[in-house]
């Protein structure tokens, strides 16, 4: 595996992008930005980055990520993918690079999170029974609701009970609730980094499982090492559970 990989950041003048950039140091070879700066090495092409870099971590935007499958994939670049709201095209697009270049794909790079998921995942299959409600809080500036971290907690109580998400999925409030429904729940306000809270609930009682983000470098150092574990990886579609697995 490659000890000093060279790292890219694409959406490098967004929030987490920059936060990425100063955590990257020396290792970074330069950004991705719809505007170009070569005093600072950012480029708005997409494959002139991937040519420089051994991995690129992707905190862009969703309608970025068609063509950026096709350069890292020409460039053969290991891709370390951060964004969420993608559609069925922009998904498809992500597995068939994963045929060709290691792809790391998460919702969210907090090694915190990971667990989260897998301790949700093990309520789901244990309580099948119970109401499952996700409540999540983000910055006035988030765009997507239900946030991709909040739908990634959805699937894994959904995958703990053998069912689709998108077959259980609840977003309104105005009916009665369906029997083994899985809910969601998104406010907006302030400069709340991210909280997410998964409630399972009985009738005579219920329990609750919550994450709280307080620093945004928390991402940023998670998607670093991400991409460090990534860098000499064969082809293939991984997640941040295999990086805490097999940690060097």
């Amino acid at each position: 595996m490659t000890t000093s990989p060279k790292i890219g950041i694409a959406g490098i003048t967004g929030r987490l992008g920059t936060l990425c950039a100063e955590e990257a140091g020396t290792a970074l070879a330069g950004g991705l930005s719809r505007t170009a700066d070569p005093s600072r090495h950012v480029t708005d092409s997409p494959s002139a980055l991937a040519r420089q870099c051994d991995v690129i971590i992707d905190v862009s935007h969703a309608s970025t990520v068609r063509s950026h499958a096709k350069a890292f994939t020409a460039a053969g670049c290991g891709w370390v993918l951060g964004t969420t709201g993608l559609d069925a095209s922009d998904q498809k697009a992500v597995e068939e690079a994963a045929r060709k270049i290691p792809v790391l794909q998460a919702a969210n790079f907090s090694p915190a999170l990971t667990l989260f998921l897998d301790l949700a995942r093990q309520l789901g299959a244990a309580l099948p029974d119970y109401d499952a409600e996700i409540l999540e809080i983000h910055h006035r500036q988030k765009l997507d609701a239900p946030s991709g971290t909040a739908l990634a907690i959805g699937r894994a109580v959904a995958g703990g009970r053998g069912v689709k998400l998108e077959d259980v999925a609840r977003t309104d409030q105005n009916n009665r609730r369906p029997d083994g429904a899985i809910g969601f729940a998104s406010l907006r306000g302030g400069q709340i980094v991210g909280e997410h809270d998964l409630v399972l609930m009985a009738a005579d009682e219920q329990i609750t499982l919550s994450h709280r983000a307080l620093d945004r470098r928390v991402f940023a150092r998670g998607a670093l090492m991400a991409a460090r574990w990534l860098a000499g990886c064969p082809a293939g579609l991984y997640g941040m559970a295999d990086v805490l697995k097999r940690k060097d």
